[in-house]
């Protein structure tokens, strides 16, 4: 039998499942409901309370083959590949550890190409105030002119670390 940590175990797999944020899930929804949805957000806020997880959902509200919807079927490939962590198209990137300008360079030459099987290449960057000032630079000019089928997600827990350019984009 697998080990799998409880919280991973039971993590949220659609918006209705997501317990204390219903403001966000609300403006999630309702961006996605009106075709409205931003090329980059910033989840900010302490451990434990979903930001990676809310990121999730909505990338696989983004990629659904029966989107994008607000309640994705958690069924077809691309819900499937994002939830198993597999998908070509969705990249989370632990901010801790690819903090450099190097890493960001590879994302910047990536983002380049279209999806391989989704509607969207979404790039979670998770503790994104860990990057580098370097990092942060070099991703500047992506943020500022991304390809239309490119969208950022970042989630940290320590958005005053994160620079005043990142956060106005």
């Amino acid at each position: 039998m697998e080990y799998l940590v409880l919280a991973r175990k039971f993590r949220p797999q659609k918006f209705d499942d997501v317990a204390g944020q219903e403001p966000v899930v609300r403006t999630l929804v309702n961006a996605i409901g009106q075709g409205r949805v931003g090329h980059a957000f910033l989840f900010a806020g302490p451990r434990g309370v979903g930001k990676t997880s809310v990121a999730r959902i909505l990338a696989k509200s983004l990629n659904c083959e029966q989107g994008p919807t607000a309640a994705p079927c958690n069924v077809c490939p691309n819900c499937r590949e994002i939830t198993e962590g597999t998908s070509m198209d969705v990249r989370e990137i632990d901010g801790a550890s690819n903090r450099g300008i190097d890493e960001i360079r590879e994302l910047r030459e990536n983002v380049k190409f279209a999806p391989a099987a989704s509607r969207y290449k979404i790039y979670i960057i998770d503790e994104v105030h860990m990057l580098t000032r370097e990092a942060f630079n070099a991703l500047l000019k992506t943020l500022e002119e991304p390809p239309g089928h490119v969208i950022f997600i970042f989630a940290t827990t320590e958005n005053h670390k994160v620079p005043a350019t990142i956060l106005s984009r």
